[in-house]
């Protein structure tokens, strides 16, 4: 079976099998470059996400503590606060990178209308 011609950051041949008539692995293949830098931004997005659930877990699990009786109310103060500050974080973070999302998709949508002559208006 064939392998991928690339070549991988640390100099070496990439191992992957490729099946014929392609002779570059999805990673070296740089027709599939923009859909590389989707995939990595959608993986991105995903973090925050399962950061913002175990958040809510941990608050969950503190007040069943604090509720039950096995967490003093003061320590269980203390760490709402860490954890709410934590939670204001990765919302600014989330809120960041949505607006990157928002203007990398704005920039390709002008360079489309600047290709396709973009003296035009919307509509004519």
């Amino acid at each position: 079976m064939p392998r991928c011609a690339g070549i991988k950051r640390d100099g070496g041949r990439c191992a992957t099998i490729v099946a014929p008539p392609q002779t570059l692995c999805y990673q070296h293949d740089p027709a599939r470059a923009e859909e590389r830098s989707r995939n990595a931004s959608r993986a991105a997005r995903s973090r925050p996400s399962r950061e913002l659930a175990t958040i809510k877990q941990r608050l969950s699990d503190l007040a069943d503590d604090v509720l039950e009786g096995r967490q003093d109310k003061g320590v269980a103060a203390v760490a709402s606060q860490v954890l709410n500050v934590y939670l204001r974080a990765v919302s600014v973070e989330l809120k960041a990178q949505e607006q990157r999302d928002h203007l990398e998709r704005l920039e390709a949508l002008e360079e489309r209308l600047s290709q396709n002559g973009g003296g035009r208006r919307w509509g004519a």
